[in-house]
C-alpha cells in the first residue's frame, strides 16, 4: 500500500506546484475539508475509479457532486450499465492507495484519466493526500500536465 510518504516522492521526482497538509482538523467530508483549508466545497476533488466494459478508468471531480454515469457512457458509447464504480479492494489494487485517501496523481498503475471540465475554473484544487488524514494541494496545471485528461461536463 501507498502512503503520504510514496505522495511526496512522487511530488518531488515529478517537480509539481504541490504540497501535502496534515494536522488540518475533521476531513471526513467535503464541506469539512473546504471549511478547514478555508476553501470552496468545488476546490475539494475527489479521485475515484471506474471500469468501462471491464477497463478501468480514473475519474477526477468535484468532491461535492456524484459523478454520473450518463457523461461517461456517452463519451465511450455504452449503456450505463457498462460503467461500474470500483470496489475498495479494486481501488487499492489499481491506485495502491485506500479509498479516502486516493489523491488525483501518483498511483501504483497509470490509467487513463477522466476530470470534470469545471475543475479547471480554478488555479489549485485540494485531494486526497494518500491517506484519510492527509490532504493535497496543487495546480491544475500540474494535474493537466501528469494526467492529459480527456475533459468531459461531469456536473
Amino acid at each position: 500500500m501507498l502512503t503520504p510518504s510514496h505522495l511526496a516522492r512522487f511530488i518531488q521526482l515529478q517537480g509539481l506546484h504541490a504540497r501535502l497538509i496534515t494536522d488540518i482538523g475533521d476531513t471526513a467530508t467535503v464541506p469539512l475539508a473546504a471549511a478547514a483549508l478555508g476553501v470552496r466545497p468545488d476546490q475539494i476533488l475527489k479521485t475515484l475509479l471506474f471500469y468501462v466494459k471491464g477497463e478501468p478508468y480514473i475519474v477526477i471531480s468535484h468532491g461535492v457532486e456524484p459523478v454520473p454515469a450518463r457523461p461517461l457512457a456517452d463519451h465511450f458509447g455504452v449503456g450505463r450499465r457498462q460503467i461500474k464504480l470500483a470496489r475498495p479492494q479494486q481501488v487499492l489494487a489499481e491506485t495502491g492507495y485506500p479509498v479516502g485517501g486516493v489523491p488525483p496523481i501518483g498511483h501504483s498503475h497509470a490509467h487513463p484519466v477522466i476530470m470534470a471540465q469545471s475543475i479547471l475554473d480554478y488555479d489549485v484544487v485540494y485531494g486526497g493526500g494518500g491517506d484519510d488524514r492527509t490532504m493535497l494541494e496543487i495546480a491544475v496545471a500540474d494535474l493537466l500536465r501528469v494526467h492529459a485528461p480527456t475533459l468531459l461536463p461531469l456536473k
